[in-house]
């Protein structure tokens, strides 16, 4: 299974291009964690937050593992917990670090940020939108992952999506 990462700063797309992927592929797909753990908090989340959600994301990611299909599309990955992490708190979880090292994807999937902001309780900093691109751009340049810079309106971004994933095939 070919595991492809959504990926890039928020109300840019990816859960509904993760969407589209997955029922085009008929493949499943990992749900962003955040969200779901988020809107059960019923306080700020905070520094500690951030490790909870990670070990769920990664435990909704385990649960496709021995899936008899040709792709799982993941809507984030645990680099997206460090970005966010060093760019709120300026420090990222040791066990985040090692599980990024430990993991393996075949691609990504860059959303640009060339949609318009949509506003949502939770999201954050929609001035910082080009600041948290370019360090998405610089981490997923960085990892020695393919990857593809999805822009435009539909159906542009995800031909380019649809495109990029048919190469694994």
């Amino acid at each position: 299974m070919k595991k492809i990462v959504i990926i890039g700063p928020e109300s840019t797309g990816k859960s509904s291009l993760t969407k589209r992927l997955s029922h085009h592929f008929e493949c499943p797909m990992v749900e962003e964690y955040a969200r779901t753990y988020l809107e059960q908090l019923d306080r700020p989340y905070g520094k500690d937050d951030l490790l909870e959600i990670a070990r769920g994301q990664l435990s909704n990611e385990d649960r496709f593992a021995d899936t008899n299909k040709p792709f799982l599309f993941c809507d984030t990955d645990l680099r997206v917990i460090k970005i966010w992490s060093r760019f709120k708190y300026q420090d990222v979880h040791p066990w985040i670090l090692h599980q990024i090292k430990q993991r393996h994807y075949h691609g990504y999937l860059l959303t640009d940020i060339d949609l318009p902001w949509q506003p949502d309780p939770l999201r954050e900093h929609p001035d910082k939108r080009q600041q948290l691109f370019d360090i998405y751009w610089q981490e997923i340049a960085g990892s020695g992952v393919p990857f593809a810079l999805v822009s435009g309106e539909d159906p542009q971004r995800f031909r380019t999506a649809a495109n990029f994933v048919k190469g694994f095939a």
